[in-house]
């Protein structure tokens, strides 16, 4: 898994909807389904086929593109020679969770579709159709804080600063990682505590808070099991040493 390319963004990125999702030829969509079924016997039938939000262009202050389905975005990961076909850039929002203590760390789930078993900085997920209202304007920083919520069992009200960081394009797939540095006002115990008294927020396995001075490492040691976007944040946010 390599990183193809780092976008700077500005203090409030915007993204929008701008067109619907293109047809495709029937072969292609046969093609889509085989991968389709593959996936869903490989995860036990856990993913849904939802809207997702798929960049076309890229610009510091704004994101433009349109809502694809997770169908197509799933035989992307698993065939990227369909990239040129498909063209999906798919956005999803990462945390950077730093609360009294140090920064967040979880492995994920095994069986996700997606960088099944790797460490991360979560929260992360999928920009998906319920973050676009009618006019077609993306709601980033919501969907942040859902994640956060969801996946960690946060509430919005403990957040005391957010900000982006970068955007960053993996090179196989084209998934685009929007990072956002989140301050927390919550000491390590505690933050761990809403984490396991949330029945929803099972998605980490483990789930760890490093101290700011164990993080290099405790990255090092990692090594390739960690996923690369992790490294562009820590370092942009100055908590890693450039490599």
């Amino acid at each position: 898994m390599t990183i193809l390319a780092v976008y700077e963004v500005d203090a409030a990125p915007a993204a929008r909807v701008l067109r619907d999702m293109p047809a495709l030829a029937p072969a292609l969509e046969a093609e889509i389904d085989g991968l389709w079924s593959q996936a869903q016997a490989r995860t036990g039938g856990a993913l849904f086929n939802g809207r997702v939000f798929s960049a076309d262009t890229i610009a510091p202050d704004l994101l433009t593109g349109h809502l694809t389905e997770f169908r197509r975005i799933v035989a992307q990961m698993q065939r990227p020679t369909l990239q040129p076909a498909l063209r999906v850039r798919p956005l999803a929002v990462c945390g950077v969770v730093l609360c009294e203590g140090g920064v967040v760390l979880g492995r994920r789930n095994g069986r996700m579709a997606y960088q099944a078993g790797m460490w991360q900085l979560p929260p992360a997920g999928s920009v998906d159709g319920g973050a676009v209202d009618e006019e077609g304007r993306v709601d980033l920083r919501g969907q942040m804080l859902r994640e956060l919520e969801e996946e960690l069992g946060l509430p919005a009200s403990c957040v005391a600063s957010m900000r982006p960081i970068c955007l960053v394009e993996h090179a196989e797939s084209h998934v685009l990682d929007l990072g956002y540095a989140l301050e927390v006002a919550l000491d390590a115990p505690t933050l761990l505590r809403l984490r396991a008294e949330a029945a929803h927020a099972a998605e980490y396995h483990p789930l760890e808070v490093v101290a700011l001075s164990a993080l290099p490492a405790r990255v090092a040691a990692l090594g390739a099991a960690l996923v690369p976007t992790a490294r562009v944040f820590l370092t942009r946010l100055g908590l890693l040493a450039p490599s």
